[in-house]
């Protein structure tokens, strides 16, 4: 069995223990990245591909006729015809559940990000104006207590779930959104009424045509002119140049992101401006801890196991 990692760049297979993945096949092609060109040429001879963010279209399936099994090194599996998988029996699996904690950690440290500007007063310190100032300290930017506060949660999964315990353990009341299948769960309260009410509101629900764009200008408007948005799930939630402005005219008091709409972004991205106050953004880093990468690989090598002994 011949298998194929398309873009192991994304996991750094170098800071990870690769000895079951090495094992669990006869023959191993690792190649950092693949062009939409390329694609076809390495895969054409495999048994097993894994791919991260490498799309396989009807056509390259239907042109690799020793494929067997596609191993997604992700949760969602979109860039993957599955009907085409399907219909040639090739089975596609993902990995779940493995970046919880990461993302969790990654979600708390943008919210404390925005709450206490560290960044920019450790920018300004760096600057030369703490040495200027007439005080001894600097009160440049307003800075507030989470305690006490409401975090507001949409998407109440695992990852909503963490985020959650973490908010609690600051002091803050959690609110959760009614669910988007309309299945009425207790403690759940109105998406119009978490909006208002909440002083920061964190997405982790998926991608739907349901959610596509859910943060829209109607959205941000019922907000508190005072609240944060975090948005660490996908970013096709997000209509990017509404939210950029509303950020420019002050309607919300900050934003910080790990996803956008396109990734890596265009230079020009309505996001990327250099006017837009208050807006922290991270390159869709939430989940890279080594742990998390971690576990990820392991899922990945357990799905070939499992094919492998079926």
């Amino acid at each position: 069995m011949r298998g194929v990692f398309l873009d192991a760049m994304t996991m750094k297979l170098d800071e990870l223990d690769t000895a079951a993945l090495d094992k669990s096949l006869d023959q191993w092609d690792f190649f950092e990245t693949t062009s939409a060109e390329k694609t076809a040429e390495r895969i054409k001879n495999a048994d097993v591909v894994v791919t991260n963010k490498v799309v396989l279209d009807r056509a390259l399936i239907e042109n690799a006729p020793n494929l067997k099994l596609i191993c997604v090194c992700a949760t969602g599996t979109n860039n993957v015809d599955l009907d085409a998988a399907a219909e040639r029996n090739i089975r596609v699996k993902n990995v779940t559940g493995y970046t919880g904690t990461s993302l969790a950690q990654h979600t708390l440290a943008l919210i404390l990000a925005l709450a206490t500007r560290w960044q920019q007063y450790s920018k300004d310190v760096k600057d030369g104006r703490w040495s200027q100032s007439p005080i001894f300290c600097r009160l440049d930017y307003p800075v507030m207590e989470l305690a006490e506060k409401k975090l507001g949660i949409i998407g109440y999964g695992d990852l909503g779930q963490k985020v959650a315990r973490l908010g609690e353990a600051l002091g803050m009341e959690v609110l959760v959104a009614d669910s988007f299948t309309g299945e009425q769960k207790p403690g759940r309260v109105p998406l119009d009424h978490l909006l208002a009410e909440s002083d920061v509101i964190s997405l982790h629900c998926p991608l739907t045509q349901q959610t596509n764009q859910l943060v829209d200008r109607n959205f941000l408007t019922a907000m508190k002119n005072s609240a944060f948005l975090i948005n660490t799930a996908r970013g096709g939630l997000v209509d990017e140049i509404a939210l950029a402005t509303a950020l420019k005219d002050r309607q919300i008091a900050g934003a910080a992101l790990d996803v956008l709409s396109v990734e890596p972004p265009p230079a020009d991205h309505p996001l990327l401006a250099a006017d837009i106050p208050n807006l922290i953004i991270t390159p869709h880093n939430a989940w890279i801890s080594r742990e998390s990468r971690q576990r990820l690989l392991d899922g990945v090598v357990d799905n070939i196991t499992r094919y492998s002994q079926s």
